[in-house]
């Protein structure tokens, strides 16, 4: 399954601009009732790098799957507006892209009257804060009936829930609430809003491109205890950007304003960085492909990746490092070298892996 990224944000802050800068959809702006979908080609050069020993007959990048879904309001989480499909949408996403308006534009009025996304952001997280406390409280319920029965676990639970429902009414995010990995799975089940990793875009005026502006500036101070992943685009130039075939002409518009390369890929290394994944590889005569995983996913989680065959029948995998391949540039002169490996179902697989897989069912 590719990674999953929800694009969200309050209406009219050029979420939908950016996501037809990033996708290979074009949807239509101004606040659509419906989710958007497009998918993102996870940029790898080393594909390529690999092809030119291969010579396969297509390369085939790892995607990640993104999702515009529309603009939140005031009330969404009672369900004003298009709220409840806003929220339900999120809630199948593996992590949160919130856009952020931070330009003046006064032929788009911002919904709010001013431009100001420290207060954006408070808009949106407490209409997640609150769908959250739901669920939380609907699990308390569940669990208190456990309880009476003396059981110790439900107490533990209970305990828990509560430390989160209190986090939750002091207006945090369940994604700053400190537990254990063990006390987490208690939580996870209920695919809470705000425990989701986001990755805060700023999208700005072309000016500010390549470094940001006082808008930008003071929503960084705001979520300075955060700790979090922050982007800045320019929606509009990064959409002008996207319209160029040639790869050359999109170098020569990136350089005019002052940016090494296009927002998507800084946003997917991003996304990979605030998931913890990473790529594997397959190569062969009929295609080279990217493959995403976690880390720290075992040969044989990865061979689940491919297929679940693989995974059910694996017998061992013969792993080839990037760095090695190119340098030897065959898998026999890789043999030779002593550089080719054998590895079993345990085996960590690493970045930049080329495996085959041996399995029988």
């Amino acid at each position: 399954m590719p990674l999953k990224c929800g694009i969200v944000g309050l209406s009219l802050v050029g979420k939908t601009t950016i996501f037809n800068c990033f996708s290979n959809a074009r949807a239509q702006s101004g606040g659509a009732a419906k989710a958007n979908i497009g998918t993102i080609h996870v940029p790898d050069q080393r594909l390529y790098e690999i092809d030119k020993f291969i010579k396969s007959v297509k390369i085939v990048p790892a995607t990640v799957e993104i999702v515009d879904i529309p603009g939140l309001t005031k009330g969404g989480s009672q369900g004003e507006g298009v709220g409840n499909k806003f929220l339900a949408d999120i809630q199948q996403t593996d992590a949160i892209i919130h856009v952020l308006r931070c330009f003046d534009d006064d032929t788009v009025p911002h919904i709010e009257g001013s431009v100001n996304p420290v207060r954006d952001r408070e808009i949106v997280d407490l209409e997640l804060q609150i769908r959250d406390l739901d669920m939380v409280d609907r699990k308390i319920n569940r669990v208190e009936k456990m309880a009476k029965s003396g059981e110790r676990e439900p107490k533990h639970i209970l305990d828990i829930l509560h430390k989160v429902k209190s986090h939750l009414e002091n207006f945090q995010n369940v994604r700053t609430f400190v537990m254990s990995e063990e006390d987490k799975k208690h939580i996870n089940d209920m695919y809470l809003l705000t425990a989701k990793p986001v990755l805060y875009v700023c999208n700005v005026d072309d000016a500010s491109a390549a470094s940001g502006n006082e808008y930008v500036t003071a929503f960084k101070q705001s979520i300075a205890h955060e700790n979090a992943e922050i982007l800045i685009v320019a929606g509009k130039l990064e959409a002008e950007i996207a319209e160029l075939d040639d790869p050359e002409d999109r170098k020569a518009f990136l350089a005019d304003a002052g940016l090494m390369e296009p927002g998507v890929n800084r946003l997917v290394q991003t996304a990979y960085h605030l998931l913890n994944l990473q790529s594997f590889f397959t190569a062969g005569p009929k295609e080279v492909r990217a493959w995403t995983i976690h880390k720290g996913e075992t040969a044989q989680q990865a061979a689940g990746t491919i297929h679940s065959d693989l995974e059910r029948g694996f017998i061992r995998a013969e792993v080839m490092k990037y760095t090695d391949f190119i340098h030897y540039g065959s898998e026999h002169a890789l043999k030779e070298a002593g550089k080719f490996h054998i590895e079993g179902k345990h085996y960590i697989v690493e970045d930049g892996d080329i495996m085959h897989v041996r399995f029988n069912v």
